[in-house]
C-alpha cells in the first residue's frame, strides 16, 4: 500500500451553525491543544500536499473565512448557498475547485470540527481508496454502542453496499456496529456525476453525501469503507462537554508522544502541552505544568510544579518554578521563580535568576545576573554578573512614554532601590539601601540616599494608651515623655 499519494483535492465542511455550543464563537473556530478545530483539520489536510484544498463555509462566514485565510492564506474559501446539506456543501466546493480546472483523481471530504483526524489515517484512506480501485470509501470505526450514527452494510465480498441512518435502520441494521464517520473519499468523476442526482426529497429536506454512496453503487462503481481503530479520530464536537473530551484525548496523545521521546512528565493527569509546543528530550515537567504556543524547551530543562508558558524559549538546564511567562527567553541554566511573572521582550541570560515575586518586562538581564526577591524590572538592562537588591523597583513610566534604565555588570544595588528612568548605573557601582536613583551613578561609584530619622520616644505610652503594643513596650521599661 503506496501512503505517499497526495489527494486531487481536500473539501473541509465547515459551514454549522453549531447550536450546541451556546457561543458567539463559531462552532469549528472553537480551540483545543493550541488550535482551533478547523485549524487541525485544514492542517491534518494540507500535510497530504493536496493539489488543492477548500474550506466550504456559511454560518458567521466572515469570521470563519478570516480565520482559516489568517493561518492558511492558500486556502480556497466557498460559500454554501442557501440549499441545506452536507451533499451540497461538498457540491458547491468542488463546483468552486473545477471552476479553476476540473478537478479529476481523488477528492477527500473532511469535517472542520473533527480535530482528531490525523494526517497518517487520511494516508491510509487514499492508499486504501486508490489500491481498491473504489469510486467511494467512507472512512469508519466499530463502536459498541452506536446510538444515533449511520450504520454501514456490507456485503460478503466487504463492499459497503448502504449507510443507513439509525432512524431508517431495521432491528438487524441497529445491531451493525461499524458507523460512518462522514469523511469520505472519492473519485472526481464519480462524485460530480452522482451530485447531480442527489436531491432534498428526504425528511430534513436537505441534500446529503451518504446518497452518493448509493447512486454511485447503482451505476456499478465500487465502493467500499476502511474501518480504523481510533473511534476518537472521527469524533466531532457539537457542544462543551465533547470539546472537553476531545481536548483531553489530544492531550494525552501530545503527552504520550513527548514521553516516548525522552520527556518525563510526572503528573499527565495535570499536565498540559499545545500541539505547537517543541520539547527535546531529558526535560522534566512537574504537575500543574502548561505549555502554550511557540514554546520551545531545549535539553535538560526542569518546568513547574504549577507554570504556564505561552509562547517561551526554554534554553537547556533552566528551571522555572511557580512561574507565568510569555513570549520571553530563559537563558541556559537561568533560574525563574517561585511566583515569577516574565512579560514579552524579556531575555533572561544565562545562569541568571529571576526569583520569588519578581516581575521583568521587556528587560535583558545578563548572564550571572540576579533578581532575587520582591522587585518589578521594566524596560531595562541589567549587566552581566549584576545584583538587585530585594524590593527594587525601576520606575519606567512618567505618566507619556516608557523610558529605560541600565545597570552595569557586576554592579551591587541595595534593597528598595528606585530606579527612575532613563538613568544609567556604571559598571561596578554600589547603591545603598532605600536610594532613589535618579542621575546616573559612573562606573565604581556609591550612591546613596540619605534622610534623617527623627525618633519620638514614648510616643506609643502617649497617643496609644491601653494598646497592646503600649502595654508590651510598658513592660519593656518605655516611660512616657516628660511635658515640656
Amino acid at each position: 500500500m503506496n501512503t505517499e499519494l497526495a489527494p486531487s483535492a481536500v473539501i473541509v465542511l465547515a459551514a454549522g451553525a453549531g447550536t450546541r455550543m451556546k457561543s458567539a464563537t463559531p462552532k469549528v473556530m472553537h480551540g483545543i491543544g493550541g488550535r482551533s478545530m478547523v485549524e487541525h483539520a485544514v492542517a491534518a489536510a494540507r500535510n497530504l500536499n493536496p493539489e488543492r484544498l477548500a474550506v466550504v463555509v456559511r454560518h458567521q462566514r466572515d469570521k470563519v473565512a478570516e480565520h482559516v485565510l489568517a493561518f492558511d492564506p492558500e486556502v480556497t474559501i466557498v460559500d454554501q448557498d442557501e440549499i441545506p446539506g452536507t451533499g451540497r456543501a461538498v457540491e458547491v466546493g468542488l463546483n468552486a475547485l473545477d471552476a479553476q480546472a476540473p478537478v479529476s483523481g481523488t477528492v477527500l471530504v473532511t469535517y472542520g470540527d473533527v480535530p482528531l483526524l490525523r494526517p497518517e489515517t487520511l494516508r491510509e484512506l487514499i492508499a486504501f481508496h486508490e489500491d481498491d480501485k473504489n469510486s467511494v470509501t467512507v472512512l469508519t470505526t466499530h463502536i459498541d454502542e452506536p446510538g444515533a450514527y449511520g450504520r454501514i452494510v456490507r456485503n460478503q465480498a466487504g463492499e459497503v453496499t448502504a449507510i443507513v441512518e439509525a432512524k431508517d435502520a431495521s432491528p438487524e441494521e441497529l445491531e451493525i456496529t461499524e458507523i460512518n464517520s462522514g469523511i469520505y473519499a472519492f473519485d472526481a468523476a464519480v462524485l460530480r456525476e452522482a451530485l447531480l442526482e442527489v436531491t432534498t426529497n428526504n425528511a430534513q429536506g436537505e441534500k446529503y453525501i451518504t446518497d452518493v454512496l448509493s447512486i454511485a453503487r447503482s451505476k456499478g462503481y465500487r465502493t467500499s469503507a476502511l474501518a480504523i481503530e481510533d473511534r476518537w479520530e472521527v469524533e466531532g464536537a457539537n457542544d462543551r462537554v465533547q470539546l472537553a473530551q476531545l481536548g483531553r484525548m489530544l492531550n494525552n496523545r501530545i503527552l504520550e508522544a513527548h514521553m516516548r521521546n525522552g520527556v518525563t512528565i510526572v503528573d499527565p493527569q495535570n499536565t498540559w502541552i499545545d500541539v505547537t509546543v517543541t520539547i527535546e528530550n531529558d526535560v522534566t515537567l512537574l504537575p500543574g505544568t502548561q505549555l502554550h504556543g511557540s514554546t520551545t524547551v531545549a535539553t535538560g530543562a526542569t518546568i513547574g510544579p504549577d507554570t504556564t508558558l505561552t509562547d517561551m524559549t526554554v534554553e537547556a538546564d533552566a528551571t522555572i518554578i511557580r512561574a507565568h511567562g510569555y513570549g520571553a527567553v530563559i537563558g541556559e541554566g537561568a533560574t525563574v521563580g517561585p511566583f515569577a511573572y516574565l512579560r514579552p521582550g524579556t531575555t533572561l541570560g544565562k545562569d541568571a535568576k529571576l526569583g520569588t515575586f519578581c516581575e521583568a518586562k521587556n528587560s535583558q538581564i545578563g548572564d550571572g545576573a540576579k533578581i532575587p526577591h520582591l522587585s518589578y524590572v521594566g524596560d531595562a538592562t541589567i549587566g552581566e554578573g549584576a545584583n538587585i537588591g530585594a524590593g527594587s523597583i525601576f520606575a519606567n513610566y512618567n505618566g507619556l512614554v516608557k523610558n529605560r534604565s541600565v545597570i552595569g555588570a557586576h554592579a551591587r544595588m541595595g534593597s528598595a532601590g528606585i530606579y527612575v528612568a532613563p538613568v544609567t548605573v556604571g559598571d561596578g557601582a554600589y547603591s545603598g539601601a532605600g536610594a532613589l536613583i535618579r542621575k546616573d551613578v559612573p562606573a565604581g561609584a556609591l550612591a546613596y540616599s540619605e534622610t534623617s530619622q527623627r525618633t519620638i520616644e514614648g510616643w506609643v505610652l502617649k497617643n496609644r494608651a491601653g494598646t497592646e503594643p503600649a502595654e508590651a513596650a510598658k513592660a519593656a521599661g518605655a516611660q512616657e515623655p516628660a511635658e515640656s
